[in-house]
């Protein structure tokens, strides 16, 4: 297929795509391979929303001491690094980007602002979306859905590390864990599959928004989706 079957989509990356082959931190060449697959869909007219984890710099509270509200702000500071990271490699490549936050920073970002962003997509900017939802006890996965329902998002393309899609257990501990090519929303519920958290698999599912869990081991895979590339697991309901 020559020609992308998505007009707007949202990329979810998770913090640890960033940091390579490291367990911390950024890895610069991961990070600018990623930015190609990027520059390689606004080019072609698709506009791309990006949020990314922050779980190379930091995963949930260093103790159960910790309060919960403290250890998500803190993750979600982690994700404006990434933002900016991101950022910075799309617009050395020469991609127009804005980073949004949903916590006011504005020396380094925008404002949130569901109207502004969709105006920047439609200039061809890509647009990065930081901090969260704002609020403690929301994944970013859960952002990723609320944003592609606020954007209008056709797609959201969940690239994971270490995994190429959504398995009925779990394949770095069970060989014999199988692979499944689509599921229904109902089912990652029933079945308690571990995609994403259960506050993300309803907003989809309520939104009928269909997600495609892929790796990013080759960032490749982000075109190859998008251009309709029969790879990993796609999520829809019916």
């Amino acid at each position: 297929m020559d020609k992308p079957i998505y007009k707007r989509v949202v990329l979810k990356l998770s913090g640890e795509a960033l940091s390579g082959d490291k367990k911390f931190g950024l890895d610069e060449n991961t990070i600018i391979k990623i930015a190609k697959q990027v520059k390689n869909l606004q080019q072609s007219g698709v506009e791309v929303a990006i949020i990314v984890g922050g779980g190379n710099f930091w995963r949930g509270r260093s103790s159960k001491e910790m309060d919960r509200s403290t250890a998500d702000y803190m993750g979600m500071l982690a994700t404006v690094i990434n933002s900016l990271a991101m950022q910075d490699a799309l617009e050395n490549i020469g991609v127009l980007t804005r980073v949004q936050t949903a916590i006011e920073m504005r020396q380094i970002a925008e404002p949130y602002i569901k109207r502004k962003a969709v105006r920047h997509l439609e200039k061809g900017r890509v647009v990065i979306f930081a901090a969260g939802t704002g609020n403690p006890y929301f994944t970013t996965d859960t952002t990723a859905a609320l944003r592609a329902a606020e954007i209008e998002s056709e797609v959201i393309l969940l690239a994971k590390k270490g995994v190429d899609g959504v398995y009925d257990s779990d394949p770095q501990e069970n060989p014999d864990a199988k692979k499944f090519d689509k599921l229904k929303y109902k089912e990652i519920l029933n079945l308690e599959l571990k995609v994403m958290d259960s506050t993300a698999a309803s907003l989809c599912k309520d939104n009928n928004i269909p997600i495609i869990v892929f790796s990013i081991e080759e960032p490749e895979n982000i075109t190859k989706v998008v251009f309709g590339a029969e790879i990993g697991t796609k999520l829809k309901e019916d």
